[in-house]
């Protein structure tokens, strides 16, 4: 990294824990309190982008889901619950607000008389399109201190740290 990165909230409960517990390492807490923290206010910031669009975050997750299946942009509503890791309760739910939106459609499934297929709508496609840029460019502003290097080598290192989470 080029420049050091100013001292922030972590160091300062690091810190707080150096003079009370001198013999712990706190290099993981200083890890991952920065993770959550940055987690947490990006999580706000992209609630506030999709908002403009009517959507929340997690009726976002799963128009996106539909959208980045590809062409037809069907999934059954078990295939979003395993992607989004959602219950099938909690998506019956998204999936009744964002089908009265006009996002999505569900049918039967043709292969299953007993099954569902849940599809995005063409208004759906065009508010997903839209609602992927604004959040891309939030993202895209939060990385602005990072070259293209360093982000690079980021991703590399957390994709490391990913890996080893249970």
């Amino acid at each position: 990294m080029t420049d050091k990165a100013p001292v922030d909230a972590v160091d300062a409960i690091a810190d707080q824990w150096f003079a009370v517990r001198p013999d712990l390492d706190t290099a993981p807490m200083a890890v991952f309190g920065r993770i959550y923290r940055i987690s947490k206010s990006m999580g706000d910031a992209m609630e506030k982008a999709y908002a403009r669009y009517g959507i929340s975050r997690g009726e976002f997750d799963v128009v996106a889901t539909l959208r980045r299946s590809g062409s037809p942009y069907t999934l059954s509503p078990r295939q979003l619950s395993a992607t989004l890791m959602l219950t099938t309760g909690g998506m019956t739910g998204r999936l009744d607000k964002l089908e009265k939106a006009g996002l999505l459609r569900r049918s039967p499934d043709p292969d299953d008389r007993r099954g569902l297929r849940v599809t995005i709508t063409d208004r759906g496609l065009a508010l997903i399109d839209e609602a992927v840029e604004a959040g891309l460019e939030v993202q895209r502003e939060a990385l602005t201190g990072l070259d293209e290097a360093e982000i690079a080598t980021l991703t590399v290192l957390l994709r490391k740290v990913m890996a080893g989470v249970p």
